[in-house]
């Protein structure tokens, strides 16, 4: 079970117990809990790599999400099929399942709704549903798989291809981490300067009033300050959000993530650390628990880095 938090920034730094239970990892599994669902999991991964998907046949959704890069792409903003950058930063993937909407802007509210969008997107994967639906159906792998898969026929439709690569993007769990490891009571898994991080992220720093939970986001939108023209959530019709407010985004797997921020402009996590120790762009949309300095010292910055490092897996 975890714990929800919801901050009271006016209030002291919960003690270390409660912390722990905030920030428990709970047992994660696979949506593949029966042979169909296994099928289309599988399924969804070849489609998730196949570039037949694009108009051009040049990328897939793995071009921009890669495998080995925690499912992002290491550039400060996802490249266009022209070459080009796009506007923001590739996410990554990892326990996307559990969040309750998607893209920085959190314009989809389903992961079948995300996923079709970079497949129609112009500049994206460019290639209508019903075109990737006909060059599917031509091929006699995917006949047969698509078949294994789902019982209507035709089995190949537009949400059959949605539902499949949804399927795959639930499956994505993030590893296990030292941290984890701490949390469950290996006292030893973190050194004295990385535990000492925590507590500057609990407390001082202040990261936990968005940071919060297992996953490290609070799923919703704020403005962090950063020098940009991008409304994010305030240009969704009808979301009534502030301007320049964008999901604060999981802290899973953070070293295989840079750059950061959702223009990637900062390029390493000591930049981030900097970022919200510094100035940051004052607008009346600034998130309440920025608008005052942190104060940290060059010891408590290096420490917090040390701490965010343990949120990836690593083999130590």
């Amino acid at each position: 079970m975890t714990v929800s938090y919801t901050p009271d920034t006016t209030a002291q730094t919960p003690d270390l117990a409660t912390l722990k239970r905030i920030f428990a990892r709970p047992t994660l599994t696979s949506p593949a809990s029966d042979p169909d669902a296994k099928a289309r999991l599988a399924l969804g991964a070849r489609l998730f790599r196949d570039r037949l998907l694009s108009r051009n046949q040049s990328m897939s959704c793995a071009t921009c999400h890669n495998p080995n890069r925690a499912f992002t792409d290491g550039r400060p903003r996802a490249r266009g099929n022209d070459g080009t950058p796009l506007d923001r930063n590739t996410p990554t993937l990892y326990d996307v399942r559990y969040g309750n909407s998607f893209f920085w802007d959190g314009r989809a509210s389903t992961l079948e709704d995300q996923a079709r969008v970079p497949l129609e997107h112009p500049r994206e994967l460019n290639l209508p549903l019903t075109d990737a639906v006909t060059r599917l159906a031509a091929q006699k792998y995917y006949r047969r798989t698509f078949d294994r898969a789902f019982s209507m026929r035709p089995s190949i439709t537009s949400e059959t291809v949605l539902q499949s690569l949804a399927t795959y993007e639930r499956s994505l769990n993030s590893p296990n981490t030292r941290f984890d490891s701490w949390v469950s009571g290996t006292t030893t898994a973190l050194s004295k300067s990385e535990a000492t991080g925590f507590r500057i992220f609990s407390g001082k720093g202040r990261c936990i009033a968005c940071h919060g939970g297992w996953r490290f986001t609070d799923d919703k939108f704020h403005d962090t300050g950063l020098p940009s023209t991008d409304l994010g959530r305030g240009a969704i019709p009808g979301s009534n959000a502030a301007p320049h407010t964008f999901k604060t985004p999981s802290l899973r797997q953070l070293t295989q993530t840079a750059p950061y921020m959702h223009d990637g402009s900062l390029p390493t996590l000591e930049a981030v650390v900097d970022h919200y120790n510094g100035t940051r762009i004052q607008r009346p949309s600034l998130a309440s628990e920025l608008k005052n300095a942190l104060g940290l010292t060059p010891n408590e910055r290096r420490a917090l880095v040390a701490f965010l490092k343990t949120l990836s897996f690593s083999s130590r």
